[in-house]
This record gives C-alpha cells, sequence and structure tokens, in this order.
C-alpha cells in the first residue's frame, strides 16, 4: 500500500491544484449560481465522476497516448475552454429571474428540477473530462505515487482516487454552498441577480480564456 507519507503529501497537491481558480471549480460555481444548491452539487457530482475516468485513464496508460500525440491535447484543451466559454456566454446574454427555491427556470418555462440536474451533472462530467490542466495533473504527478506490484496496482489507485474525490467534495461543495446563499441574497435583489448572473458569465469567459492561453503554452 502507499507509504501514509506520500498519500499526506498526495493529498496536499491534489488540494493545491483544487483550490486554483479553474474550469471545474467555474462549472459548480456558475450552475449554483443559477440554479441553486441542488443544480450545483449535480454538477459538483459529474466532476467528481469525471474524476474517476480520469484516473482510470491514467492507470490504463490512455494519458500517454495524448503525451505522445499532442495535436490530441490541444484538440481537448480547447475544446474544453471553448465549452466553458459557451456556457459563460450563455449567462452573458440571459437575465434570469432568481428564486429562493433550489431551481430558478427563465421565466415562464419551469424546467424540472430532474432534468436541471441531469444537465448539471453532464455539464459537470463533460468539463472535468475536458479539463488540460486534470490531464496535465495525471502526467505529471499522479504516476509518481503508484507502485505497480502484483494484486496491489488497483487498490492504490482506488485510494488515491478517493483522496482526489475527497477533496473535490470538499472545495467545490463547500464552494457550491457559499454560492447558494450569495443566490439566495440575490433572491430579493433581481437588479443584482441580473448583475451576478452577469459577473459569473465573464467569469467563466475568462477562465476559459486563461486556461486555453496557460494551456497552450505549456506545450
Amino acid at each position: 500500500m502507499i507509504p501514509t507519507p506520500d498519500l499526506w503529501l498526495f493529498f496536499l497537491l491534489v488540494l493545491g491544484v483544487m483550490v486554483l481558480p479553474g474550469l471545474d471549480m467555474a462549472c459548480v460555481l456558475g450552475n449554483t449560481l443559477a440554479g441553486g444548491r441542488r443544480r450545483g452539487l449535480a454538477a459538483l457530482a459529474g466532476v467528481i465522476a469525471g474524476g474517476a475516468v480520469h484516473v482510470a485513464m491514467a492507470t490504463l496508460g490512455i494519458g500517454i497516448v495524448l503525451k505522445l500525440f499532442p495535436a490530441l491535447f490541444n484538440a481537448m484543451l480547447l475544446t474544453g475552454a471553448a465549452y466553458i466559454a459557451w456556457i459563460g456566454a450563455s449567462l452573458l446574454r440571459s437575465a434570469p429571474a432568481p428564486r429562493t427555491g433550489d431551481e430558478a427556470p427563465a421565466a415562464g418555462h419551469p424546467v424540472p428540477a430532474a432534468a436541471t440536474g441531469r444537465a448539471a451533472f453532464r455539464q459537470g462530467l463533460a468539463t472535468c473530462l475536458l479539463n488540460p490542466k486534470a490531464y496535465l495533473f495525471m502526467l505529471a504527478v499522479f504516476p509518481q505515487f503508484v507502485r505497480p506490484g502484483p494484486g496491489t496496482l488497483w487498490w492504490q489507485v482506488l485510494v488515491l482516487w478517493l483522496v482526489i474525490a475527497a477533496n473535490q467534495a470538499a472545495v467545490y461543495g463547500g464552494l457550491a454552498l457559499l454560492a447558494d446563499r450569495v443566490r439566495a441574497w440575490f433572491a430579493h435583489r433581481p437588479g443584482a441577480g441580473v448583475v451576478g448572473a452577469r459577473a459569473v458569465g465573464a467569469l467563466l469567459v475568462g477562465v476559459a480564456a486563461w486556461t486555453a492561453i496557460e494551456g497552450w503554452q505549456r506545450l
């Protein structure tokens, strides 16, 4: 099994990556402010599921393929950034009518909570899978903590994934709860709610642009 000091080091590295603004954080934040706590947590569940896929891909060596063929990585990086920018642009164009419930559909068009929850989950999953920062971490850091041995590889991978999932739940989940309180404040101030939605849209567009530029320069 993985030595305890190594586990703590891995935990701190993962935490350090997740507290920095990025696509996953922006996705959870945007969904919470646009649709409430339930939608934000659904996006978080999608991000955690995406993290599991990242771990499986790294274990199976698929990440090496991306490293050997940079064009694939470039395409994934730009697609992920464009996806988040599209979400941000949608918020910039819209003027949602916030309310105090967990879900805030557009005025005159009620949307079932389950539908918006599923959409948020898919959004979180897609954002995580298209996040270049996650692939860079899996290529550069994750392999350093895996020591292949007879019958031990998948147990180590499971433990490391649990560390990643716990960090995602704590950091992004805490952000979702905080953002939901901010949204409740906006619910009583429609004008401020419109400004807040547009500010989140601008944030998402900015994060997408920053991610694309920084990731491209590292290649």
